[in-house]
C-alpha cells in the first residue's frame, strides 16, 4: 500500500506503507487509510521528527565508535530517517506556513 500525503499548497508526497507508518507513529498519529495533520499539530510533529532523527544519528555515531550495544537491526536498511522524512517535513512546513492542513487517503 502507498500513502499519499496531500496539501493545497505543495506537491504530494508518496511513500511506501512501512516508511509512512513509521513517520506517522513518530508524530503520534495512528496509521490508517485516512487521516489529517492540522496546522496546529505541525510544530509538535516537526519537533518529534527532529528528535527521532537526532536519536538515530546519535545511535549511528555510537555504533561507529563501537560504544553501542549489539543489536539486531533487521529494520535498518541503511537509509537514514532524515532522508526518508525530508520531503514529508517540507510538506508539513510549507503547509503550516500557508495555514493549510495535510491529509492522506482523502
Amino acid at each position: 500500500m502507498l500513502y499519499k500525503f496531500k496539501s493545497q499548497v505543495a506537491a504530494d508526497v508518496i511513500m511506501l506503507q512501512p516508511d509512512a507508518e513509521t513517520l506517522l507513529k513518530i508524530i503520534g498519529k495512528s496509521p490508517g487509510a485516512q487521516g489529517i495533520i492540522t496546522v496546529e499539530q505541525v510544530p509538535a510533529a516537526l519537533d518529534a521528527l527532529r528528535r527521532a532523527i537526532a536519536a538515530q544519528k546519535q545511535k549511528h555515531a555510537e555504533k561507529l565508535a563501537g560504544n553501542a550495544p549489539k543489536s539486531d537491526d533487521k529494520d535498518d536498511d541503511g537509509v537514514p530517517l532524515d532522508h526518508r522524512a525530508g520531503p514529508f517535513m517540507h510538506l508539513l512546513e510549507h503547509s503550516a506556513q500557508a495555514g493549510k492542513d495535510v491529509v492522506w487517503g482523502v
